[in-house]
């Protein structure tokens, strides 16, 4: 068939893919595939229908790892660098502005690991602080209330002192020791509040989640009334009401009386007791609202259920190695900056 025109779709002028040659663009776009759809076969199946490509899932899953392995390299020079004593001017050069206020949030999820079982991926969001008019259902009326905004994550399979340099350099990068303002917020895992936020987050105004507190209180109110009763539901009214006005202590206190005559319950309350004095300081929800700070850790649980969806589809069951190249690359796609993450890692010497 001399006569036959060659035909090429209008993606592949746009990622600049020849006789079937894997550009760059194609190796890009099959990298941040691996970290933006749900499985190798969904990414396959991308290409087939908008890039009129045939690429197997195989072939998605093995630039996955090379490029993983990638990410991986240049994220680890960036925390090296933000973590190395000196090296925090280059960081305050990159920061933009001098008016933002910032977070950060830590949070985990259980992902299984081929051979080891289900393990903890510890996850970390930054964000920015933005204060703006949000509607309120119960007062029906708009509130100024801060928000999360901009989200971008980190994450590790493992100990809670690398995420927290992980987090530290997200932050250093976004600005962190220039702006006007810090949270830290999350739940109340030791890991949290014992390690990372004293190491890296010590001068931010610190928050317990608000609605994980509530659940410890709605607890407790079954525990001490029963539950669902009428009884329960009215003291679980009133405990929310004075957590929010700032008087963890007099809760605690209150637990500590009811916990003796409290049968089958008396060790829960005092635990109880303990954790709402433990965190007594942290739990200044009013002034956090006035002040214009947030009191969920909302942005971070979402960010778990993220990188959940990825490594936890039907099925799905993952050596550490893997896991590991792909969290690099779905953090790049969570926080949008997968093509800055791109630039660097293509431009590296290549092992």
């Amino acid at each position: 068939m001399q006569n036959a025109k060659r035909v090429f779709f209008p993606l592949d002028e746009q990622l600049g893919l020849k006789d079937k040659r894997r550009s760059e663009g194609v190796l890009k776009e099959m990298t941040w595939l691996s970290g933006a759809v749900h499985s190798f076969q969904e990414a396959e199946e991308v290409f087939a229908r908008i890039g009129h490509l045939h690429i197997s899932d195989s072939s998605i899953w093995r630039r996955k790892e090379t490029w993983g392995e990638q990410f991986k390299e240049v994220e680890e020079a960036e925390r090296k660098k933000a973590n190395t004593l000196g090296s925090a001017n280059s960081f305050r050069e990159q920061a933009l502005g001098t008016e933002k206020r910032l977070g950060v949030s830590m949070d985990g999820t259980m992902v299984h690991i081929r051979g080891e079982g289900w393990k903890e991926l510890k996850v970390g969001c930054c964000f920015d602080i933005d204060v703006f008019p949000t509607w309120n259902k119960g007062t029906q009326e708009f509130e100024e209330l801060a928000h999360a905004t901009s989200n971008s994550y980190v994450a590790h399979l493992g100990r809670p002192e690398r995420l927290g340099e992980l987090l530290w350099t997200e932050a250093m990068h976004r600005g962190w020791e220039r702006a006007k303002d810090r949270q830290a917020i999350g739940d109340a895992a030791h890991w949290i509040w014992k390690n990372i936020v004293p190491e890296h987050f010590y001068d931010a105004r610190q928050a317990v989640d608000w609605y994980h507190a509530t659940e410890h209180l709605s607890d407790i109110a079954q525990w001490i009334h029963g539950e669902e009763t009428p009884a329960a539901k009215k003291w679980y009214k009133a405990a929310q009401k004075q957590l929010y006005q700032g008087h963890a202590q007099q809760i605690a206190n209150q637990l500590r009386e009811i916990a003796p005559t409290c049968s089958g319950h008396t060790e829960d309350l005092e635990r109880e007791a303990n954790f709402f004095e433990n965190n007594k300081r942290r739990m200044q929800y009013l002034e956090l609202r006035e002040d214009g700070f947030v009191i969920g850790s909302g942005m971070v649980e979402s960010g778990c259920k993220q990188y959940k969806a990825r490594f936890c589809g039907p099925g799905m069951r993952w050596d550490r190695d893997g896991v590991e190249r792909l969290i690099p690359i779905r953090s790049a796609v969570m926080g949008g900056c997968f093509d800055a993450m791109w630039k660097t890692a293509y431009s590296s010497p290549r092992k």
